[in-house]
């Protein structure tokens, strides 16, 4: 599979549009329905996660040959919110439904979360 990227304002109202893109690209590089599931919460508590860590843009981008990869990450940077047990929440789902999980941090600060899906199935 080529690079397929999305790009738009980090608001919640396009939060459904990732997840159903994230669905139908699932569905195309054949994960099994769980693992679609899975990545779903995955790329909406990331969004979630950079939102309140204040950026107004995000970028989520999927790849992969065997299994997929997706790096959704937070651009245009304002004022962030202190939701820290959600942020706490949101990481753990993602470290426990998804593979190979690396959160990119700037100054303490994730802006980037890359993980996989469909790699050891």
């Amino acid at each position: 599979m080529n690079e397929i990227i999305l790009e738009f304002p980090l608001q919640s109202a396009f939060h459904t549009t990732a997840r159903l893109t994230t669905g139908g690209i699932c569905s195309v590089s054949g994960l099994s329905f769980d693992d679609a599931e899975d990545c779903k919460v995955c790329v909406t508590e990331s969004l979630i996660l950079l939102a309140n860590k204040g950026f107004r843009r995000a970028r989520v981008a999927f790849s992969g040959e065997k299994g997929l990869k997706i790096a959704v990450e937070g651009t245009n940077k304002g004022e962030a919110d202190s939701r820290n047990q959600e942020d706490e929440i949101s990481a753990a789902l993602i470290q426990a439904l998804a593979e190979n999980v690396v959160m990119e941090k700037s100054e303490n600060d994730i802006y980037k979360i890359v993980f996989e899906f469909g790699l050891t199935k």
